[in-house]
């Protein structure tokens, strides 16, 4: 393709009227799954379910499906419940175009100490909503932890 040197100008002058970059939108990704977890973290539901579509779809482990806003907190609630305090460490993060990648360590505190939940979550993002989020554990590990702090 040959650019003549207007041709070239009227391309770098309409680059911000196109939109943001395939950069600029990942950041904005990352951004709307952090925000996310923030308020899940101190289990702020209604600012958090702020941040996902109606519709939308979330694999907790190795459980199936679940849908809506309202199927996040059924399934999540009963697990948070008796949790005092939450500590969510970001150990690493990664786009790519709408889908987002985050490894933490989840910390939760109960009554009788803290336990530690190494998680991966895989969230994709579409005009600052999250329409999936899917959650890797190893079941084993909290199973293991709550018998350690119930002896």
């Amino acid at each position: 393709m040959n650019l003549t040197k207007s041709s070239f100008l009227v391309a770098v002058l309409l680059l911000p009227v196109m939109g943001a970059t395939a950069e600029e939108e990942s950041d904005e990704n990352l951004e709307v799954a952090m925000s996310y977890l923030k308020a899940m973290e101190i289990m702020d539901y209604s600012n958090a379910l702020e941040l996902v579509e109606d519709n939308v779809e979330y694999i907790n482990g190795a459980s199936p499906a679940v849908y809506g806003k309202d199927g996040i907190l059924n399934t999540l609630q009963p697990f948070f419940e008796p949790i005092q305090e939450n500590e969510f460490v970001i150990l690493r993060t990664a786009t790519d175009g709408d889908v987002v990648f985050i490894e933490r360590l989840d910390r939760h505190r109960i009554p009788q100490g803290w336990f530690e939940l190494p998680v991966n979550s895989i969230f994709e993002v579409s005009n600052g909503k999250i329409t999936k989020w899917r959650e890797y554990f190893d079941r084993a590990t909290i199973r293991d932890a709550m018998a350690e702090l119930m002896q």
